[in-house]
C-alpha cells in the first residue's frame, strides 16, 4: 500500500457526493424502515453499486446460450472475454487462468486442496488469522494426505501476522503456504511481499495461496510485485452481488488435478462457467474503479486508471480511519473514550485497512451492536461463538469485538455521529 499519504486524504467533497447520490444504493437510509442509517458494516456485505445491478439485468434478461452461435450468443460469450481482461488488469496477473464460483471461499478452498494433494512436501503453512475457507481446507487436506500443519500466530498488538513467524516455519519440505491478505477481523494488511519473497528463498518454487477477499475492495493487488498462486475475493464486498467469487490461479497451479469433465481443458477450473450477467457486474465493478481514478489521471491506460482510482479509495478511507481512531477536541475518537478500547491499535495506518475492532467494559459485544442499531448505526459483532470468527478473535486475545467497517463514500460528518453514539453507549 502506498504511504504517500500516511494518514490518507479524502477525496473531493463534490465527487464524494456523486458517488453517494448516482453511484451507490441505500448510503444513508434503510430501504426497510426509510430512516436515516449509519451503515458500518461493509465487511459483510458492502453497498452494492447501481452500475453492477444494471449490468447483471441487461445482460440476464437475455434467453440466449452462450456457445451457441449467433449475434446474441456471441454477445454473451464476449461478457466472459470482457470480465476476464479486466480481472487480469485487477490482478496485475498476465498468464494463468482466471476462475468464477458461487463464492471466494470455494475457489480458495479447491485451490489448497489441489496444492496439497498433488504437490510433494512434508507439510503447510498457514497462519491464525485465516477465514475458514482456507485453514480448514489446510487442515482437511493434511489429515487426508498425512502432511504436517504449520501454524503462525498473531502479533495481539497489531492484529497481523510478523512476516518472522511465517518465514521460520517454512522449510525444503514445505509444499504450501496459504496466508490472508488483510485479516477481516483486525483490518491489519500483511506483509504478503516480504513473506512470499524470504519463504521463496528457503522454497523456491514454493506455491502459495492467498485470501485477497478483505483486501481487494480497498486496497491494490498486484501479482508481478507480489507472484503468489492463487488469489480470489467475492463480488459482494465490491460493490457486486452475492453468489459471484472471483479468482486468478497461476499456470502452474491452474494445471494440477482438479474436478473437472475428462475433455475439458486442464487449466479450466470452471464447471459450466457462471451466468453472462455475473461477467457483466464484474465488468461494471471494474469499470467505476477506473471512473474515480480518471478524475486524477488523464490517461487511457485501464491499469493506471485503476491503481489511481483504488489509491484514492485506500486514502479516502485511512483518512476515515485516522479521524475514527483520533477523532477532535469536540468529539473525542474510539481512542480516547472511556471504557471503549480498540483491539490491535496498530499506530502505522499503511498497515491497516477500514476495519476497527472495539470492546466495551462491561458489555458484551452482541449487546452493544444492538444498542448500536436501536440509535441507527449498522455495526457487527465478531465473537468466539461464531464458527466464521472464533479462532481469529481468540488469536487477539480476547473473546470478541464489535467490528466497524465505514466504506470510501462515508464523510468525516458520519464519523462524528458515530464517535458521539459510540460515547453515548460506553457511558450506559
Amino acid at each position: 500500500m502506498s504511504d504517500r499519504y500516511p494518514k490518507g486524504i479524502l477525496m473531493p467533497a463534490e465527487l464524494t457526493k456523486e458517488i453517494r447520490e448516482e453511484k451507490l444504493y441505500y448510503v444513508d437510509h434503510c430501504p426497510m424502515t426509510n430512516e436515516d442509517r449509519l451503515f458500518f458494516d461493509n465487511s459483510g456485505g458492502s453497498f452494492r453499486l447501481k452500475s453492477t445491478h444494471e449490468a447483471f439485468a441487461a445482460v440476464d434478461n437475455l434467453p440466449n446460450c452462450t456457445g451457441h452461435g449467433g449475434v446474441v450468443s456471441d454477445y454473451l460469450d464476449s461478457m466472459r472475454t470482457k470480465a476476464t481482461d479486466a480481472l487480469r488488469t485487477m490482478f496485475n496477473a498476465q498468464d494463468g487462468c482466471i476462475v468464477t464460483s458461487m463464492t471466494a471461499s470455494i475457489i480458495i478452498w479447491d485451490a489448497i486442496q489441489a496444492v496439497i494433494k498433488s504437490v510433494p512436501g512434508t507439510n503447510v503453512v498457514t497462519t491464525e488469522l485465516e477465514h475458514p475457507c482456507s485453514y480448514d481446507s489446510v487442515e482437511t487436506a493434511c489429515k487426508e494426505t498425512g502432511k504436517e500443519m504449520r501454524v503462525a500466530h498473531t502479533n495481539k498488538a497489531t492484529g497481523s501476522i510478523d512476516p518472522a513467524s511465517v518465514i521460520e516455519l517454512v522449510d525444503e519440505n514445505t509444499c504450501l503456504l496459504s496466508v490472508i491478505m488483510t485479516s477481516n477481523i483486525s483490518g491489519a494488511i500483511m506483509d504478503v511481499e516480504t513473506i512470499v519473497r524470504e519463504c521463496r528463498k528457503i522454497k523456491p518454487d514454493l506455491y502459495v495461496v492467498c485470501d485477497c477477499v478483505q483486501h481487494v475492495p480497498h486496497g491494490l493487488v498486484d501479482m508481478k510485485a507480489c507472484p503468489v498462486d492463487a488469489v480470489g475475493f467475492a463480488a459482494y464486498k465490491f460493490g457486486g452481488m452475492r453468489g459471484l467469487g472471483a479468482g486468478w490461479l497461476s499456470k502452474r497451479l491452474s494445471e494440477l488435478p482438479h474436478s473437472r469433465l475428462i475433455r475439458e481443458r486442464a487449466d479450466n477450473w470452471e464447471m459450466g462457467g457462471s451466468a453472462p450477467g455475473s461477467y457483466a457486474q464484474l465488468v461494471a465493478m471494474f469499470d467505476y474503479v477506473c471512473w474515480i481514478g480518471g478524475h486524477f489521471v488523464d490517461t487511457d491506460d485501464k491499469r493506471t486508471l485503476y491503481e489511481e482510482g483504488m489509491n484514492r479509495i485506500a486514502w479516502h478511507e485511512r483518512a476515515l480511519l485516522d479521524h475514527m481512531l483520533e477523532g477532535t477536541d469536540e468529539i473525542p475518537g474510539v481512542r480516547h473514550i472511556p471504557g471503549v478500547h480498540v483491539i490491535s491499535d496498530n499506530p502505522d495506518l499503511t498497515q491497516r485497512d477500514l476495519i476497527v475492532a472495539l470492546t466495551f467494559d462491561g458489555k458484551s459485544c452482541t449487546d452493544v451492536a444492538r444498542e448500536y442499531e436501536k440509535r441507527g448505526v449498522i455495526v457487527n459483532e465478531r465473537v468466539k461463538e461464531s464458527l466464521y470468527s472464533a479462532r481469529q478473535v481468540l488469536s487477539l486475545g480476547v473473546d470478541g469485538i464489535v467490528r466497524v467497517t465505514p466504506l470510501h463514500c462515508h464523510t468525516l460528518e458520519e464519523i462524528d455521529r458515530f464517535l458521539k453514539i459510540t460515547a453515548e453507549i460506553a457511558a450506559l
